[in-house]
């Protein structure tokens, strides 16, 4: 059997204020910035802005209930979490995988300082009872670690959600590469708090994340631009 062909979706631009319509590029940008940096999971990434979980406007798409079910449940119980980003990256899903989990031992890990929170695997986040334990297993930590499952950020804009996930990645990544190679050299509490406090990227008043994201934007441009349509 052949796929069937790629359903086609109207543009919604003259249908929607410019405010929504500047979120909507915002998010399709975000996706191929995904895929670009080689986070997609098949079909499966989740980045979400503020939703109800809703088809709008006619779209051939369904709702993935194992997306919404988490997101929904940030979005509408952290009054901050205007965007949540969740992947399965491998270094991801194998920090989260370990008994210590995230290890406070490189530059990345550093900057994160007592801003990255632990929920325990409930099996496929499809059920809703789950919701008010994530919540309380989150708190007001931006980075969290699903155990044996992946990273989740939030944040009050896209580009702060995905400076902290970048990071976060990062900080697995190189996690993984020094494990590989023997025990990983810890950093103070003290030094990552400074590092923590020092980290401007996740600031408003710094952008937070707007000229990382930006820069990612352009750099995909070269490749497809067919997100601004």
């Amino acid at each position: 059997m052949f796929p069937s062909p790629q359903p086609v979706v109207p543009s919604l631009q003259a249908r929607v204020h410019p405010d929504e319509w500047q979120a909507r590029l915002q998010l399709a940008a975000c996706y191929r910035v995904f895929a670009m940096l080689g986070w997609t999971e098949m079909i499966y990434n989740h980045i979400t802005v503020r939703l109800q979980g809703e088809v709008l406007d006619g779209s051939p798409y369904k709702v993935n209930p194992a997306g919404f079910v988490v997101h929904a449940t940030l979005h509408g119980g952290i009054e901050g979490a205007h965007c949540v980003m969740h992947t399965h990256t491998t270094a991801g899903v194998a920090v989260a995988c370990l008994k210590d989990g995230l290890s406070q031992s490189n530059f990345y890990s550093a900057q994160l300082q007592d801003m990255v929170a632990y929920h325990d695997f409930e099996g496929i986040t499809i059920h809703a009872d789950e919701a008010p334990r994530v919540l309380q297993s989150i708190g007001d930590k931006p980075a969290v670690i699903l155990r044996n499952h992946g990273l989740l950020t939030w944040g009050q804009t896209l580009p702060q959600t995905f400076a902290i996930l970048w990071t976060l990645q990062r900080a697995c990544e190189i996690q993984l590469a020094t494990q590989s190679m023997g025990a990983p050299m810890p950093v103070s509490e003290a030094i990552a708090a400074k590092c923590t406090r020092d980290a401007l990227q996740f600031n408003p008043n710094h952008g937070a994340g707007q000229d990382v994201f930006e820069a990612l934007v352009r750099q995909m441009d070269k490749q497809d631009t067919g997100w601004r349509a």
